[in-house]
């Protein structure tokens, strides 16, 4: 009789192999769905074919007798080789070299590691990196999942990974995934039902019960009827209810789990449609694309009904500015108790009489950061608190130590007047420019080129070119000014345009629209250029005042940042160049006229490098003030191979002592069937236990009489019913104790295990 079968068509059947592919595709898809990089939908179009790659490493594994680690590993030098590859056709689609294709990846991910860990900016400018992981996840995933099915015959496990990672996935993106989760869950039923056949066929098979193949039929019918009144009935509720999918996934999130968010934010990608974790405030940011706020309360503020000023409120206050965001340099961090000065004796205390004190309560709402709010420069809270400083002194952040419920400050804030004294225009017009020297090392870092290309550079020269004087007041006035003018326009969402390989400031600098970090980020690179100490940031704009003045709501849609610049004998002075719909910054007095402003020489519109003395310390490519020198690494790896050695040395002793619960025939008989199985020896569907042993025997004679014994006590205790005794049971217990061990050897009988299949 002709057989017309192919040679290594799965026992399971082609449908099985179609079902998990779908469901593997349907992950890709939904991941894709989401735009994790940068926004972009076509980034993430490999994943399909990378879902049907792992796929097919994960299926051809145990069909030509590879165990599982073996497949895993060949499966992973395809991915190390076909990945790159894709990768790479996303920033060049029209083709390159193999070796200009490898190089591009590689180049990716080399620079963000530099960028992330020994620069310790922000953010990185790279995403390629982030492409070639989120490919080598979905062919990992799809991988096991092929495996799950057709080596371990374990078809609930696959469901349950690529389950979590769907459901992962539409927990942290705003887009309506429902369609992905009614396929994958339909095909994920079908593929559990199959499975089921199949294992009662192999047992009917095995125990020569009837006819095999009459059992197929009746699950399958009944199956299908299942699935399809599972799926109207859910479709049904879903249209019904009043809560959309995942909706609350994120209800209830502690502060915990924002402040680790956001200590990996420069890690994790950025664009697409991602459900914010909640707002909070650290010492880094990375800028995405788009900004995303609720209307939710945050914060509610009592204050004294008689004050009247808008105050924004700050939260942290950025030194490094990067390529794609902004962080806090390494700071001091000193514990204050109840009511202690703040700042006194450091570098950012404030003169009292250019100042008044200014008294307030916050209760939190919505707000679960544990970050303080204060205009200006807090003098002293009713709580205890962890003040974060950087240089000598410099404000960088404040926090709760432990405390709950409201909070009362008292800050320090500008009197605003023409007196002497006080803030106006014509008095920070007249301020120095003596700068400190923490002053200069730490807010004035000198952009790089990556940070200023051309159009940020002709949007600088054309700022000083508007500025009445080379006066530090007079230029940021300019900045604001054109920053404010309707050649920018403020965007919330800026994913329609490209700016992969840009910095922040030369993406507004370009495309002439953003939001409030955009808008910040631009103003301080250029003063900074312009050899003016600026710092960004962060917090809250001015709330919603009640009828009687004595309470303010901010919502959360009022999270801003703007820039802060230096005057000596002033301190930081608040500006804000976002656009002036969004802006609610009060203008300063004009003061009494100053004595002379010296004019902007004509054609003086290039950047002010000379600003920097010669002999002044270059803080280097990350901003950092501190030097930072390369250590030795052979100890510390010296170190982690003992470790390594270490664990494997126990986790073998663990494996050898065996499981410590009470010994069973049948999970003596289990162990000897999973281990062998995990190397491409598990048992025949029509292979009686005796039968399997004997095999296993032929195959490791040194374990022939453990394998014996195994068999024998599962026969006698499955099928005959027999009770065994406690000596019995501790004699199978030293068999299976031996036999875990015994069966590792099965990881080198390749030439065996392609017999027996």
């Amino acid at each position: 009789m002709n057989d017309r079968r192919i040679p290594y068509a799965p026992a399971e059947g082609w449908v099985t192999l179609g079902l998990v592919t779908l469901m593997c595709v349907v992950l890709a898809l939904a991941i894709d769905d989401a735009r994790w990089v940068l926004g972009r939908a076509e980034y993430l179009d490999l994943l399909v074919v990378t879902a049907i790659g792992g796929v097919l490493c994960g299926f051809i594994g145990p069909k030509v007798g590879w165990g599982r680690w073996l497949t895993y590993l060949i499966g992973s030098i395809f991915a190390a080789l076909l990945v790159p590859l894709l990768t790479s056709l996303v920033k060049y689609p029209a083709g390159r070299s193999l070796h200009d294709l490898y190089v591009a990846t590689a180049d990716s991910v080399v620079q963000a590691w530099f960028d992330l860990t020994v620069r310790n900016l922000s953010a990185t400018p790279q995403y390629l990196h982030h492409i070639f992981i989120f490919g080598m996840l979905v062919w990992a995933t799809s991988m096991f999942a092929a495996y799950a099915v057709f080596g371990h015959h374990r078809p609930l496990n696959a469901v349950i990974v690529l389950g979590v990672f769907l459901l992962g996935n539409m927990a942290f993106t705003d887009n309506d995934q429902l369609p992905y989760l009614v396929v994958f869950s339909v095909v994920s039923l079908f593929l559990l039902i199959r499975s089921h056949v199949f294992d009662e066929q192999s047992e009917w098979m095995r125990r020569r019960i009837g006819d095999p193949a009459s059992i197929s039929s009746v699950y399958l019918r009944g199956g299908t009827v299942f699935i399809g009144v599972a799926v109207v009935a859910s479709a049904v509720l879903t249209q019904t209810a009043a809560s959309a999918p995942l909706a609350g996934a994120f209800g209830g999130v502690q502060d915990g789990l924002l402040s680790m968010s956001r200590s990996i934010q420069r890690y994790l990608p950025t664009g697409g449609s991602s459900r914010p974790i909640g707002l909070t405030f650290g010492s880094n940011t990375q800028v995405s694309q788009v900004w995303q706020t609720d209307q939710g309360v945050a914060l509610t503020i009592t204050r004294n009904p008689a004050d009247k000023t808008p105050y924004y409120w700050r939260a942290v206050a950025y030194d490094q500015i990067d390529a794609k965001g902004w962080s806090v340099s390494q700071t001091a961090l000193t514990d204050r108790p109840t009511d202690a000065s703040l700042f006194g004796g450091l570098a950012d205390d404030v003169d009292p009489k250019t100042r008044h004190t200014v008294n307030f309560t916050v209760t939190s709402d919505g707000y679960r950061g544990s970050t303080i709010v204060s205009p200006e420069t807090p003098v002293s809270v009713n709580q205890a608190t962890k003040l974060q400083t950087i240089g000598t002194g410099r404000f960088a952040l404040l926090e709760r130590d432990g405390g709950a419920g409201p909070y009362t400050v008292s800050a320090m804030v500008p009197v605003l007047g023409n007196d002497p004294g006080e803030f106006n225009d014509s008095a920070l017009r007249q301020a120095s420019t003596a700068y400190p020297d923490d002053i200069k090392a730490l807010y004035l870092q000198k952009p790089g080129p990556d940070m200023l290309g051309p159009n940020a550079l002709k949007l600088e020269a054309k700022i000083v070119s508007m500025a009445a004087s080379d006066n530090p007041y007079d230029i940021a006035r300019a900045a604001v000014k054109e920053l404010q003018s309707s050649d920018f326009h403020y965007a919330v969402d800026i994913r329609d345009v490209s700016c992969e390989a840009l910095s922040v400031v030369e993406c507004f600098a370009t495309y002439k629209k953003g939001f409030c970090q955009y808008y910040a980020a631009t103003m301080a690179v250029i003063l900074r250029h312009e050899g003016i100490p600026t710092r960004i940031a962060e917090g809250f704009l001015p709330g919603t005042m009640d009828a009687t003045g004595s309470t303010e709501r901010i919502q959360f849609n009022n999270a801003h940042a703007w820039v802060e610049v230096f005057f000596p004998g002033y301190g930081w002075v608040t500006f804000d160049p976002t656009s002036a719909e969004v802006a609610r910054l009060a203008p300063l007095p004009s003061g009494p006229p100053a004595a002379s402003a010296k004019p902007r020489a004509s054609g003086s519109a290039g950047p002010a490098a000379s600003r920097f003395l010669a002999g002044e310390r270059d803080p280097g490519p990350s901003g950092s003030v501190s030097g930072s020198t390369r250590s030795n690494l052979g100890p510390l790896l010296v170190v982690g191979l003992l470790l390594l050695m270490v664990v494997a040395v126990v986790a073998f002793l663990a494996w050898r002592r065996g499981p410590r619960g009470p010994t069973s025939a049948d999970g003596a008989y289990g162990t000897v069937t999973r281990i062998a199985s995990r190397f491409g020896f598990g048992p025949r569907p029509a292979e009686t236990v005796y039968e399997y042993a004997t095999s296993l025997g032929q195959i490791l004679p040194d374990a022939r009489p453990e394998l014996q014994m195994v068999a024998r006590a599962k026969v006698e205790s499955t099928y005959a019913r027999q009770l065994l005794g406690e000596e019995r049971l501790a004699s199978l217990r030293a068999a299976q104790r031996r036999l875990r061990v015994s069966l590792l050897r099965l990881a080198f009988r390749r030439k065996e295990r392609r017999h027996r299949r």
